[in-house]
């Protein structure tokens, strides 16, 4: 671990079924397996990154609704678990946290609570957050304490167009509250090389002037072996290693390290 701070990474896009947590589990176990220490945050009520790195909670265990709605004395590596593999560690999310909004909506400083984590920052070289599908306090709470922004899209009609509104959510939230959050990078995900709606949508997306230099050259090709390593709630760069899905998130992994963190120059 070097003595500069973890790269905080959102995760996110504001429609379902483009990758997302598949995207946060896999790059997360495939950093680590390039010898990185990473925490993966689990922001979404429904907790599927929790479920698919095979978490059990216990009872009492701290959650990212504790982090969110908990005393302010709560010490953040207390909300930190293990998972089966070394570098990898999770804060894990529980369906309570879906009520978190409505509890926060008349507190002051509520789109700074996930800031609690930033004593953590110090111990881990990256920090993956994963969202839920939707604009709301939470992803606002993950959009002021990330640094970076990674946007996974899947090569579909829909999801091309879903960007326009979670480009002027990350705007917006540059201009009013972090002024930090940079778009390191769009990663094209259920890519089928077959089909002329994957090309024509590469297509489109290597076009388009607001990604200039931001498309990674990896891409995740559609490959049943990633969700049935969701399935078995293990990575697929552990499920599986010479799977096309471990292929690609381990290069994926690898571009992101030599990337810098976004900054415009």
């Amino acid at each position: 671990m070097s003595a500069q701070q973890a790269r905080v990474i959102a995760v996110v896009n504001e429609k379902g079924g483009v990758g997302k947590t598949a995207t946060v589990i896999n790059l997360g176990a495939a950093l680590s397996k390039q010898d990185k220490k990473v925490l993966i945050v689990d922001m979404d009520p429904q907790f599927n990154a929790t479920h698919g790195l095979g978490v059990e909670l216990d009872e009492d265990a701290l959650t990212t609704y504790e982090v969110m709605v908990g005393d302010d004395d709560l010490d953040p590596a207390d909300a930190v678990v293990a998972t089966k593999w070394a570098g990898l560690g999770l804060v894990p999310s529980h369906v309570d946290l879906a009520g978190a909004e409505a509890e926060l909506m008349d507190q002051p400083g509520r789109e700074n609570r996930l800031k609690r984590l930033r004593p953590l920052e110090k111990d881990y070289d990256f920090i993956l957050l994963d969202t839920p599908p939707s604009l709301s306090l939470l992803t606002i709470n993950v959009f002021t304490f990330a640094k970076e922004v990674l946007i996974p899209c899947q090569t579909h009609p829909y999801a091309l167009k879903a960007l326009d509104d979670l480009l002027d959510t990350i705007e917006l939230v540059r201009e009013n509250i972090n002024p930090d959050l940079n778009i390191t990078g769009l990663v094209p995900t259920f890519y089928d090389p077959r089909t002329r709606v994957s090309r024509g949508i590469m297509e489109l997306l290597q076009a388009d002037e607001r990604f200039e230099g931001k498309i990674f050259d990896t891409v995740i090709r559609s490959n049943a072996t990633i969700a049935e390593s969701a399935w078995k709630q293990k990575p697929v760069v552990f499920f599986r290693s010479r799977s096309y899905g471990a292929l690609d998130y381990t290069n994926l992994a690898k571009e992101l390290l030599k990337r810098g963190n976004g900054k415009k120059n």
